[in-house]
């Protein structure tokens, strides 16, 4: 049977498939379009188990909070180009929503979570077939609060860059938008150097004496000296790491720690993630793959 533009147009606004696949899925099911939809799903299936060896290390994060609640994820794409189009943005508007309701405790937890379009694993493999590249759900946090804590969420970039920081002593949204700012342009580790593993500190303590016996300057110097020194290094390494010894961004000439006093609040805990941390990206040899795909 003779297939229609306006057929076409409705299969390819159903799946994002390409034109051409969805008038020869509407050809091939004799133009039943859910038979259509399941076909072009198949092929578009055994499309994503070939991309399953491909590395995802672009993407968007998203932080959203509701209650005492806040979600913070990551969702990963092959190319920035795919990361910025409507069809990814979409997916995470879904996942968004339904992991906000469901909290789930881990990455597995997630993958079964049930949207509007299937599972969470579901929604990843068909994005993974119609947008035509590796999509990965990553990592996921869900953060709780209490009653008279409140929530600071910013996102950086669409969501190159999320934080969501818990905030106690105060009701006030901007003061808690900043501290999430902090944590998302300064990239703390830890709240307070309370909270270093003891391990971590002796660690660089070890370091730090180390490079010091190589410091001929510290030659000569009483034991007393030296541990002052020595002390004062560590602290100076971890200062950094530590949000409340950090610069405040907005007053680089006071502490986090002073701002948050001045205005009675406390940083309780925070989470940030940053798309494609810690994801090793291949060199991708552009001649190989066009090569591939005329092949394929």
């Amino acid at each position: 049977m003779a297939i229609t533009a306006s057929q076409v147009k409705e299969l390819r606004e159903k799946t994002g498939a390409g034109m051409m696949d969805c008038k020869k899925a509407l050809t091939e099911c004799d133009g039943d379009m859910a038979k259509a939809v399941d076909w072009l799903r198949e092929k578009g299936m055994s499309k994503a188990e070939k991309k399953a060896g491909r590395i995802a290390a672009e993407g968007l994060t998203r932080v959203a909070a509701q209650g005492n609640h806040a979600v913070i994820f990551e969702v990963n794409s092959e190319t920035d180009f795919v990361a910025k189009n409507e069809q990814f943005l979409h997916v995470l508007d879904v996942l968004q929503a339904s992991l906000l309701e469901t909290k789930p405790a881990s990455l597995e937890e997630a993958l079964k979570v049930s949207t509007p379009e299937g599972t969470v694993e579901e929604v990843i493999t068909n994005a993974t077939a119609t947008i035509g590249e590796k999509i990965s759900f990553r990592r996921i946090d869900v953060v709780e609060k209490k009653d008279d804590e409140i929530f600071g969420t910013y996102m950086h970039m669409g969501g190159k860059i999320s934080a969501v920081v818990v905030l106690k002593g105060t009701q006030d949204a901007q003061i808690a938008k900043n501290i999430a700012m902090q944590v998302a342009s300064m990239s703390p580790v830890y709240v307070s150097q309370s909270e270093i593993p003891s391990d971590v500190v002796e660690h660089e303590r070890e370091l730090q004496m180390q490079m010091m016996q190589n410091d001929s300057k510290m030659a000569g110097k009483p034991e007393k000296v030296l541990q002052g020194i020595l002390k004062g290094k560590v602290d100076k390494h971890f200062k950094d790491l530590c949000l409340n010894d950090q610069e405040y961004f907005l007053e680089p000439k006071q502490k986090v720690s002073q701002f948050l006093k001045e205005n009675g609040a406390e940083a309780v805990c925070f989470v940030r993630y940053q798309a494609g941390e810690g994801i090793e990206k291949k060199e991708e040899n552009f001649a190989e793959e066009v090569m591939s795909q005329i092949k394929g």
